[in-house]
């Protein structure tokens, strides 16, 4: 279950009654505005202006409301970028109220030309029933300005929410504030060098925050970076009542112990029976120690129950979930609690962010950094998905590891059971655990060197096994083979198979053992004659890599979705009356380290036994999150594969008389 809200009735024990006029009342653009633009600038887009405020206030019934106003103006200079922004979406849905709209298109001309109520338009959703409403402008020309803004009354959200300033193109005058009853105080926090929020401490009516950006760079998009997270953004939360001096609205304490009470929830006799039957079924009354229960039971319930996209209170019944093997997110994971804690299972369930999007602050508690769940283990010391179909035991969502997360313990004192929380740091599946071996064998036609005749052996374990080997089942004979084949031809797609082979192609068997493919072919792609010499391309046989080139200065650190290592053998029979002249060339060594240790590292080598050239590469990569400071390390070390990709033996004769 995502974007989990708590909601905490303690707000409204005191009413500020005679509140003044709601920000949002009187405001309006400026009728004639004067956006100084530079008309011949090669920008396709400009932000002109970004005013975003959100007020908190209490309705006369009593009740906290929340009035959120956006107001943009954009300058867009390029098909695309029209293209792209003549329909903008407004922030409806059937909890909210649209009070206020406007729109206009401002020609480099300067004439203004303002949308009519024909121009908003209410659209439906085919799959889901939403409607929403969006403006379609008309008369966007290259140079045009576009103006909009509109106020919407909603359900406050106070306990986490996200403001993002940066973008991909340049913004000017962004502003924001935040206004609130003069008894809730909020607290903010700014990242990726945003400046601080500044509080008003004239208005004593109501509490006012603001802060304003002159100007914000556009933050480009680089390969393997955390691209969301690094934008300058504030984050906010409603923090104390004075009113009643209610502290910690949004702990996660309360977080902590409303997830406890929800989830592990105590079952009726019924219920439990059926649990029971349920687990006999999975386990098929086989005797198994723990690790291979907490594997049967993600395997049957990930291969026999959906999990819908919507939630009702069948989707989160247990009974009804067993009965139906149908449940929401929620629902998945109380069936997951409940048979842990029938087989005795010690499991802790962790709330946590995806860090490509925004990275779990350790240091601010707030619940928008809540909105993912895994199930850790601490005597397996490994994690589970419940909601994540394709991954499984041991081999999370990757980019929900190597962050921070809530971890919610189950604490029994006597006979009253209770959740406890703590922010712990999601330690990243080792190097170790995802590979990929190729053991290569090569011989050359005795009668035809230019033909090598080669055997292939590559194991794959962890998540590059991880979209294969659980489902292999599932598989078709027609589709291992395409499988195969794909990898074949990655190395060369003149390559035609004469054996092929998948092993270990069965769920149970992933994360234990490695998924295998064998396959052979005789190929005259590799060497090619030069006068008395052949010239052996045995660097294409580790198949094609990735390259890593940085024309201009990299701004944002690297962010690899998981560790990972490769451990490759190439085994040669030199042709009888022939040497290999540039054997050196086989060695490479680029690493880097992080004190007396190798965190990153490329080396390949070779020995000669008798009539055999033996190859060995060993590449790993023991860190996900490299800086700025170490990106050009990094750089070397994986470009490192590439280079031996360019590696070509030379073969010459023995006997040159």
């Amino acid at each position: 279950m995502k974007n989990f809200q708590f909601i905490i009735l303690i707000l409204c024990t005191y009413f500020v009654s005679g509140q003044n006029a709601n920000y949002y009342s009187d405001y309006n653009w400026t009728e004639n505005p004067n956006y100084n633009v530079d008309q011949s600038q090669d920008a396709s887009i400009i932000g002109l202006k970004d005013n975003i405020v959100t007020e908190f206030s209490f309705t006369e019934e009593g009740e906290l409301t929340e009035y959120f106003l956006e107001h943009k103006t954009l300058w867009l200079n390029s098909d695309e970028k029209i293209e792209d922004y003549n329909k903008i979406y407004l922030p409806y849905n059937s909890t909210s109220k649209l009070l206020k709209n406007k729109a206009r298109v401002i020609t480099k001309e300067g004439k203004i030309i303002e949308l009519n109520d024909s121009k908003i338009f209410t659209a439906e959703d085919e799959e889901t029933g939403r409607k929403y409403k969006y403006y379609a402008f008309e008369g966007i020309e290259k140079g045009s300005i576009i103006e909009y803004f509109y106020v919407v009354q909603r359900t406050p959200s106070y306990t986490g929410s996200r403001i993002t300033f940066q973008g991909s193109f340049e913004k000017n005058d962004f502003n924001f504030e935040l206004f609130a009853p003069s008894n809730l105080e909020f607290a903010f926090k700014s990242y990726n060098n945003l400046p601080n929020i500044v509080r008003d401490t004239v208005n004593t009516d109501k509490n006012h925050w603001s802060i304003n950006v002159p100007k914000l760079e556009a933050l480009e998009k680089e390969s393997q970076a955390a691209y969301h997270a690094n934008k300058a953004m504030l984050v906010y939360k409603l923090d104390r009542n004075t009113a009643n001096n209610y502290r910690d609205i949004s702990s996660y304490n309360k977080v902590s112990q409303n997830i406890y009470n929800y989830y592990y929830e105590e079952l009726t006799k019924k219920t439990l029976n059926e649990l029971k039957k349920l687990s006999n079924t999975i386990l098929n009354k086989k005797e198994i120690n723990q690790t291979e229960t907490i594997r049967a039971i993600e395997l049957y319930l990930k291969t026999n129950f959906y999990i819908a996209g919507s939630s009702n209170s069948q989707l989160t019944d247990i009974s009804e979930v067993i009965k139906n093997k149908v449940a929401s997110e929620a629902g998945i994971l109380k069936l997951y609690v409940a048979l842990l804690k029938l087989h005795n299972i010690k499991h802790e369930i962790v709330l946590t962010s995806n860090r490509q999007d925004l990275k779990f602050d350790e240091t601010f508690e707030a619940h928008n950094f809540l909105n993912e769940f895994l199930i850790y283990f601490p005597k397996q010391k490994s994690y589970l998905s419940p909601t994540s179909e394709e991954y499984r035991y041991g081999f999370p969502p990757p980019y929900l590891t190597d962050n921070f997360g809530l971890f919610i313990k189950e604490i029994t004192v006597g006979e009253f059971s209770s959740g406890v929380g703590k922010i712990k740091y999601i330690n990243p599946v080792q190097a170790s655990k995802t590979f990929d071996k190729l053991n290569i064998k090569v011989e050359f036609d005795s009668n035809d060197i230019s033909i090598s005749k080669v055997q292939i052996k590559k194991q794959m374990g962890g998540y590059y096994a991880l979209y294969i080997q659980p489902f292999a089942n599932l598989m078709k004979d027609k589709d291992k083979e395409e499988i195969i084949e794909s990898y074949a031809h990655n190395i060369s797609e003149m390559i035609e198979l004469e054996s092929k082979l998948m092993k270990n192609d069965d769920p149970t068997l992933f994360g234990i053992e490695p998924l295998i493919l064998d396959f052979s072919f005789n190929s005259d792609t590799f060497v090619e004659k030069a006068g008395t010499k052949y010239l052996f391309k045995v660097g294409e046989l580790i198949g094609k890599q990735m390259q890593m080139y940085q024309e201009k200065e990299r701004t944002l650190p690297l962010e690899a979705e998981f560790q990972r290592s490769y451990n490759h053998s190439i085994s040669i029979k030199i042709p009888d009356g022939y040497n290999i002249a540039n054997l050196e060339d086989l060695k490479i060594n680029n690493d880097l380290n992080q004190g007396d240790n190798a965190i990153l590292s490329f080396k390949s080598d070779y020995r000669i036994n008798g009539q055999i050239l033996e190859i060995t590469i060993k590449e790993f990569y023991k860190e996900n999150i490299i800086g700025l400071d170490k990106y050009e390390s990094y750089r070397k070390v994986i470009n490192s594969a590439a280079d031996f990709n360019k590696v070509t033996l030379i073969l010459t004769p023995t006997d040159t008389k």
